[in-house]
């Protein structure tokens, strides 16, 4: 096994590659260290937000020594004197510190990962997969990594995959996990429509997404179709619930998400992701739409007549919490009549 490098240029625009690799390092450099030794110090921080001076701060042993993990997102966005300050760091790394470095791969900071590449730095892509046949390829080796058998990971389930779960590969990732774990024996196209019908024209997490923002309308919007289509309510249901507790989860938390994930049961794009929503939220406003998922689980699970009108109504009253969604004009619910306007 080669060495681990003291530096990983991790070079593309896909976001979830990008965490993927910067993650994949730090358990290389775990792997790396004795088994008496503390676990790596994960230090954290965007280009923009790096100077020349500060680079010495995220690349300093700490106090009690041990290994030290920089990772620095958005690199592309360092201004000239943080480019130079970090290749001057490359020709004379630290013994014990482990630098990430997060590029878009576009023009925008070129000299950046021109000049590290120049520096012969590990390089690993993370650009968005765009051709089907690379896609089929992702897919494939998610299942293999998931433990699925050679059957269940042929070139035909991972299209069928595809077809039922869309083109994003966090979610494509997360559901060669799920099928893996919850499926007995060998993946089918029948196991694949049984979980993820209807997936591909949308998803209980895209109505979950723009219900938390606070975006009525597309919620709304997006969960019709849903119903149209014959999504069950209940997936649903789990995910606007799931959302809401994210959120309350991250919300006062401090510290990286690296570093919370363990913490929280969460990965750490999640963490990022719910930290961004919960930015429009109350304490207030999160505990009632704990109440309104709570109600709602026990509506489409058979509490109501009309699970369509519950899952819409609980929509509504979720966008309405969110203090992104206060500038909203009133939305009319669709499925049963009900109230318009109004905050919950």
């Amino acid at each position: 096994m080669a060495a681990l490098q003291s530096i990983r240029l991790v070079l593309g625009d896909d976001e979830f590659l990008a965490e993927r690799a910067a993650a994949d390092y730090l358990a290389a450099v775990k792997a790396e260290l004795a088994d008496a030794e503390p676990d790596p110090v994960v230090n954290r921080i965007t280009g923009s937000e790096l100077t020349g001076g500060g680079l010495s701060a995220l690349v300093s042993p700490t106090l009690f020594g041990g290994a030290v993990v920089a990772v620095v997102e958005s690199a592309q966005d360092a201004d000239k004197e943080t480019i130079a300050a970090l290749l001057d760091y490359a020709d004379r790394p630290a013994p014990g510190i482990y630098l990430a470095v997060l590029h878009a791969g576009a023009n925008k900071g070129k000299a950046l990962s021109e000049g590290l590449k120049k520096r012969d730095v590990e390089v690993v892509r993370a650009s968005k997969i765009k051709r089907q046949p690379d896609r089929v390829a992702f897919v494939r080796g998610e299942l293999r990594a998931a433990g699925a058998s050679p059957r269940s990971a042929s070139a035909e389930i991972a299209e069928t995959i595809i077809q039922a779960v869309g083109s994003d590969l966090r979610e494509l990732a997360s559901a060669c996990s799920q099928l893996v774990a919850d499926t007995e024996g060998n993946i089918t196209a029948e196991s694949v429509a049984r979980y993820y019908s209807g997936r591909a024209e949308v998803t209980g997490f895209s109505v979950a997404d723009a219900a938390v923002a606070g975006r009525a309308g597309e919620a709304l919007g997006l969960l019709r179709w849903a119903m149209q289509i014959g999504v069950d309510p209940v997936p649903i249901a789990d995910a606007l619930a799931m959302a809401v507790r994210n959120l309350s989860r991250v919300a006062g938390e401090r510290g990286g998400a690296q570093q919370l994930a363990g913490q929280l049961g969460m990965a750490p794009w999640q963490i990022d992701k719910a930290r961004r929503q919960a930015r429009s939220w109350t304490a207030d406003g999160l505990a009632e739409a704990m109440r309104v998922c709570a109600r709602l689980n026990a509506e489409v699970k058979g509490g109501a007549d009309d699970r369509a009108w519950a899952l819409e109504h609980a929509v509504l009253q979720i966008t309405r919490l969110s203090g992104a969604g206060e500038s909203q004009p009133p939305v009319q619910l669709g499925a049963a009549g009900g109230e318009t306007g109004g905050r919950v």
